[in-house]
């Protein structure tokens, strides 16, 4: 009878420990070419790549282990590119409309001075303490867009306050009726988009307050009117100008996208 050897007692210890080496841990993610790493995780890629080499060189991990990385690492840069895209379109978008809000008022000061009559260049050098500051204050990204949709909030009832003012003053239709009138809405329009780009931008930050804001200033003759609705327009413009500065130096900051600003 054939004498059948047998295997060492230390030989099988080692394939068992070579075995138990090469199972994948308990509840450690497993990820295949076919897993959509979209759904992932929310670990950080230090985690997920700890996890799936468990502590072992690079060069020991396995094919399906590296192609699962490569897999994270793709998925991950997606979605931080689209991220970035989406928040560059959209500054792009609100820097375009901030532009045309800043034509549109100095378009509209000369339209105002040439409805006031005499010495209306006089009127738009006067200084009100009523009138919101055109300045944009704050250190923070997060500071200064939110000083700006609070200046922007500011403005609009005194826009609205002085073509309330000049309707009593003016021919119904008349150009400077009109053009106060595109004005308001440009800027409502402008804060709309600003309030969800801050929204967006910055998600875990309380977002400013909303509502217009309530006026209360003291019965003015005409020629307080003019001079009133001349500063408003004026220091408007100012504003929308260093708005538009803010808004550019946003580029590459908040974003981090690289995509360049027209």
């Amino acid at each position: 009878m054939t004498n059948i050897p047998f295997a060492s007692t230390s030989v099988k210890k080692h394939k068992l420990a070579q075995a138990r080496h090469e199972e994948p841990r308990a509840g450690a993610p497993t990820l295949t070419p076919g897993t959509s790493v979209a759904k992932g995780t929310r670990v950080t890629l230090g985690a997920a790549w700890r996890r799936m080499i468990d502590g072992r060189p690079l060069w020991t991990a396995t094919p399906a282990t590296l192609l699962a990385l490569l897999l994270l690492l793709l998925s991950t840069n997606q979605a931080s590119s689209g991220r970035s895209r989406q928040c560059s379109d959209s500054l792009q978008r609100i820097l375009k409309v901030t532009r045309l809000a800043q034509k549109e008022s100095a378009d509209l000061i000369k339209t105002y001075k040439d409805s006031q009559g005499d010495m209306s260049d006089i009127f738009c050098q006067a200084s009100l303490q009523d009138v919101p500051e055109p300045s944009i204050s704050g250190l923070e990204h997060s500071e200064r867009l939110e000083s700006l949709l609070e200046h922007l909030r500011a403005f609009l009832p005194h826009l609205k306050r002085v073509y309330e003012q000049q309707a009593d003053l003016q021919a119904p239709g008349s150009p400077v009726l009109v053009q106060l009138g595109h004005v308001g809405r440009r800027g409502q329009d402008l804060g709309a988009l600003v309030r969800t780009f801050y929204r967006n931008t910055f998600p875990n930050l309380q977002e400013p307050a909303e509502g217009p804001v309530v006026l209360e200033l003291p019965a003015q003759n005409v020629f307080q009117q003019k001079v009133y609705g001349c500063v408003v327009v004026k220091t408007y413009k100012e504003f929308l100008g260093n708005a538009a500065r803010e808004l550019r130096s946003l580029r590459g900051r908040v974003c981090r996208g690289r995509r360049a600003f027209k």
